[in-house]
């Protein structure tokens, strides 16, 4: 059963022949999981394209029900907001999914950490499982359980305040593999974990305003079919701006919420 349409708050950044630029708020699912009846940005793709119902490729879940993802490539935790390529054709859909498994698209997140660090720019290369503590979780750490897949993210370090672990900094973050959490694991790994990470990091204060994970994906890099390269930026959203504004104005907790 379909959820009742509702308003998304979804922004189409640009619209070519083969393929959609959507800005995903912060809330919404990518698609459903087979659990929960939410409104999903799969429900506002059919919605408003509904020629791309038949594009793409369904995911099966582990009970067997058959989901619907309608020129969807690739996913953004419900939390995190930010940019993502729809597929209009099926063409294009094959050409995107291949260039995501060949690691050729090039993604940057911005988020806020916790604690600050010594150099401005590093990877992290730690290998993936599931956690032995609890089932929702990923881990990076000694420990994982599972079969560990291997995982990259590189760190680059934009503004800091703060000294050590009562600090904070604003990073850009390079996924070169693209693995469930991957960021927030590998962030939590370095014990820098992701600001109002109810997940990762549950004891921690939400600062700056956030009351959401605070984590944007801003930016994409792919190649279309005609085999040119092109580049496409999601704009901040109010929350991270203003996160921004009381992180210059060296107040963390303004705003704060548990």
């Amino acid at each position: 059963m379909k959820p009742d349409k509702e308003d998304a708050g979804v922004e189409i950044i640009k619209e070519e022949k083969d393929f959609l630029i959507l800005n995903k708020p912060s809330g919404l699912s990518v698609h459903p999981d087979g659990k929960i009846q939410e409104y999903t940005l799969a429900h506002w793709i059919t919605d408003n394209f509904p020629q791309l119902k038949e594009v793409g490729e369904p995911w099966v879940t582990p009970e067997g029900e058959k989901i619907e993802r309608p020129g969807i490539v690739h996913r953004l935790d419900k939390e995190t907001s930010g940019i993502l390529v729809v597929a209009k054709t099926s063409e294009m859909f094959f050409h995107l999914k291949k260039q995501f498994q060949n690691r050729q698209v090039k993604k940057t997140y911005k988020a806020f950490v916790y604690g600050t660090f010594k150099d401005d720019f590093f990877q992290i290369d730690k290998p993936i499982g599931r956690s032995p503590k609890d089932f929702r979780r990923f881990s990076a750490q000694p420990g994982a359980r599972g079969k560990k897949r291997n995982a990259q993210t590189s760190v680059r370090v934009i503004e800091q305040i703060g000294k050590g672990a009562d600090g904070f900094a604003f990073v850009n973050l390079y996924p070169k593999t693209g693995r469930t959490h991957q960021l927030r694991v590998h962030l939590k790994a370095i014990h820098h974990p992701i600001v109002c990470d109810r997940l990762y990091a549950p004891k921690r204060e939400c600062v700056f305003g956030f009351k959401r994970l605070a984590l944007h994906a801003f930016s994409l890099k792919f190649t279309d079919l005609a085999g040119k390269e092109v580049y496409f930026e999601s704009r901040l959203p109010s929350d991270f701006q203003n996160a921004l504004k009381n992180f210059r104005h060296n107040e963390p907790l303004q705003g704060r919420t548990l």
